[in-house]
């Protein structure tokens, strides 16, 4: 019997495989591409075969995979035939005895290549070494160099990894989700994927913040209808301007996704309801000829600016000067007639197909064969690539950085002093601009003028400034530099410089320990080397020698007591042991926990993985463990925070919040050491907590605050700072609270103090 059912399950699966390559062939079939369902045909039969047997996590087919890959890869990005085959065949040479060889004398070298190209960075995408992330990623981008359909079939398939991530354990989906927001969502924008972009945000953000997430989306369909009414009311004279001029169009609703609006709520500090740009319209409009596309958009703005006003600021122009992914449309915001100000977007329907579906919308035409699209921008953008790879950084994270730095920033437009115009990223200075035009004019640049006017190094530059560079030969690399500088290239030669230098000062330092140990009868072993690191808080040999070569060390008795073990109270100092108890300041009595200086010097006490650890399960933080645990400043975690843990260079754990820039960074570049943790704390422990607030002055307000935190809610305050000005006034409040419950009811209790204007948590 039960043999029956399984080949019952069997007969099943073989259908569903079926129907699903059908769909996809379907799919394809509709497309503009030429029809080669031959090869696709021969791809899929091939992978078959080759998975035969295998199953996933959820326990369906293994093929099922690479299908719902090509079938995204066909359907959402419009690919062709080739990049079809390769995504149905991009685990072949990976899982099974297939190789590279056997893919080209069968399909051909083109789609050899890229199946190559996947298999390249999909070795050890799930690595425990410390970087493996990383350095997938800069395979990633090495192959992307060679064909962009690596890259884009990669894409596919993190989202369909990201559609299929409830089978994975807590840690898992928290490593896989932290890096699809940190490397996969920006480099979808930067290839113009917008709706893949948007759909691998909102996935990460489903996983990583559960509750989050279900709220905003509870709220979003609450408020459905009244966006319906808005949208109606609002486009109904539009809709009769545009029938009026003769065109074809289409007006759509973009509702802001969940991902959008949680990311403003938190860099705002503002609530759903305080979000007003969560509706914009979109004018989709056919062109009434090729040559009139760009008129046509202007003249449609014209006309529904004469409707309603529009706000002088917010004009952006993506018509004329197109974003670096392709990105073309006309961006005004329009007063409504019910006093709301809303954001229209006027696209030609060949804008908005660049829009959806970016650089894989030049593909499709290139597969076609029909047009040929400038792909200037493209190969601009990937020479930026093979920039950053020449130059190799030294660790992972910074080189992530890097990336992030320059594909992923917006950009402005700087003119050269004889009218050249130059692509910048935002936020970059007088420096990166030196730097960006030739590695001689940055490392002697001594200031620039910004529209003929004399600004320091450090200038900020914006979109539209001519810059003319002024150098002196005597100008050398400052150490300092690094800090103000913002793209990769500038911080990449100027650390390459300074590196130079103080392999030179290094050496020197090297020399000199070596001498003064042998002064005293000691020999330089590791072990030697570490106990100095560890007593001048240093984490590499390298930083030690640097130190004492550039004097910033200079050795002395506490060494010597320090290397020959007499202790000394000045090596036992306060300043070890605030590093492992960062923010629990007045609440280890509470805990149980020792409270003298002596007893938490040592790093006892702190948890210490094993490798029995089972990573699978979660951690819990309670009120006999919590001082066993590292709370880094970079996120001052409390009770309630979503968080998760972290398992540092000692193997201790490091709890971080799961939104902190920091814990991004680790999920893309140590995923294997991340670990699910949980609170389980029963309000018995105070934890700081600061919020800030703003208003209108009057007399009493001091009082008033005062009584609704200590006399109504019962809260110590730990110190209070406010100041006046101009009858407004601003402070910051640092409490004692259990948990975010507390704070988030505090925030709320004092918006109903009379002349509150806003209070805002701020850790």
């Amino acid at each position: 019997m039960e043999k029956d059912n399984i080949e019952v399950k069997e007969i099943d699966y073989e259908k569903m495989v079926d129907d699903a390559f059908q769909h996809l062939i379907d799919t394809y079939l509709a497309s503009r591409h030429r029809k080669k369902v031959d090869i696709i045909t021969k791809a899929f039969n091939f992978a078959r075969q080759a998975h035969k047997g295998v199953r996933r996590l959820s326990g369906e087919p293994y093929i099922m995979h690479p299908i719902a890959v090509a079938q995204i890869a066909c359907e959402e990005m419009g690919l062709g035939a080739t990049s079809i085959s390769a995504a149905l065949l991009h685990d072949v040479v990976e899982d099974t005895d297939y190789t590279v060889e056997d893919m080209e004398n069968i399909f051909g070298p083109k789609i050899a290549q890229i199946v190559d190209g996947l298999t390249k960075i999909s070795g050890g995408i799930f690595g425990e070494q410390a970087s493996a992330q990383a350095e997938n990623f800069k395979k990633l981008l090495l192959t992307m160099s060679d064909d962009i359909r690596v890259i884009l079939i990669k894409i596919c398939d993190r989202l369909h990894n990201m559609r299929t991530l409830e089978s994975q354990p807590a840690s898992k989906q928290y490593k896989i989700a932290g890096e699809t927001l940190y490397i996969y969502a920006p480099l979808a924008n930067r290839l113009g994927l917008n709706k893949i972009k948007t759909e691998l945000e909102d996935l990460s953000f489903r996983y990583e913040h559960p509750d989050a997430y279900a709220s905003i989306e509870r709220k979003l369909a609450s408020t459905q209808a009244q966006r319906d009414t808005l949208f109606e009311q609002f486009t109904a004279p539009i809709r009769a301007e545009l029938d009026k001029m003769g065109f074809e169009y289409e007006l759509k609703a973009r509702v802001k996704s969940p991902y959008s609006i949680w990311n403003k709520m938190q860099n705002k500090h503002v609530t759903f309801e305080e979000i007003y740009d969560i509706l914009a319209v979109r004018i989709i409009y056919k062109p009434k000829s090729k040559d009139d596309e760009i008129n046509n958009c202007f003249q449609i703005y014209v006309a529904i600016s004469q409707i309603y006003k529009s706000h002088p600021d917010r004009l952006r122009d993506w018509v004329n000067h197109p974003k670096a992914n392709g990105y073309q449309a006309l961006h005004v915001t329009l007063m409504s007639a019910k006093g709301r100000w809303i954001e229209v977007q006027i696209r030609s329907e060949h804008m908005n197909e660049l829009a959806e579906q970016g650089f894989a919308a030049h593909w499709k035409y290139k597969d076609g064969g029909e047009i040929t699209e400038d792909e200037g921008e493209l190969n601009e953008w990937l020479s930026t690539i093979k920039e950053i790879l020449d130059d190799p950084q030294p660790d992972a994270m910074d080189f992530l950085d890097a990336i992030k730095l320059n594909l992923f920033a917006s950009e402005i437009f700087v003119f050269t002093p004889k009218g050249e115009i130059k692509t910048m990223p935002a936020g970059c200075t007088a420096l990166d601009f030196a730097f960006q035009i030739h590695t001689f004019l940055g490392s002697h640049c001594i200031g620039a003028k910004v529209n003929h006017k004399l600004v320091p190094l450090s200038h900020k530059l914006s979109s539209g400034d001519q810059v003319e560079i002024l150098t002196s030969m005597s100008q050398h690399v400052n150490p300092s530099w690094i800090n103000f500088v913002s793209t990769a290239k500038a911080k990449a030669k100027i650390q390459a410089i300074l590196r130079r230098e103080s392999r030179e000062l290094q050496k020197a330092g090297e020399e000199q320990l070596s001498k003064w140990l042998q002064a005293h009868d000691l020999e330089m072993t590791t072990a030697t080397l570490d106990k100095l690191c560890e007593l001048h808080d240093l984490h590499k040999h390298d930083s030690l020698f640097l130190a004492v070569g550039d004097k910033t060390v200079i050795l002395g008795d506490t060494d010597l007591n320090e290397l020959r073990g007499k202790k000394t109270e000045k090596t036992i100092s306060v300043k070890k042991w605030r590093r492992y108890v960062p923010f629990l300041k007045s609440n280890e009595k509470k805990a149980d926990a020792p409270s003298d200086a002596n007893s938490l010097s040592s790093t006892e006490g702190l948890i210490v993985v094993t490798k029995e650890l089972n990573r699978k399960k979660p951690i819990f933080i309670n009120e006999e463990n919590v001082h066993r645990y590292l709370f880094p400043h970079c996120c001052h975690a409390i009770p309630g925070d979503d968080v998760l843990g972290y398992i540092d260079n000692k193997n201790h754990i490091e709890i971080h919040k799961r939104a902190c820039p920091v814990a991004s960074k680790l999920k893309a570049s140590y995923g294997g050491r991340i670990l699910d943790a949980k609170w389980d704390m029963h309000r018995r422990i105070f934890f700081d907590a600061t919020i800030e607030i703003c208003g209108i002055d009057r007399s009493g307000m001091l009082h008033d605050i005062s009584d609704v935190l200590s006399d109504q809610l019962g809260v110590n305050i730990r110190k209070i700072t406010i100041s006046s000005d101009n009858g407004i006034f601003e402070g910051k409040i640092e409490l004692q609270v259990h948990d975010r419950k507390d704070v988030k009811f505090i925030v709320e209790s004092m918006k109903n103090i009379k002349d509150m204007q806003e209070v805002l948590e701020v850790l």
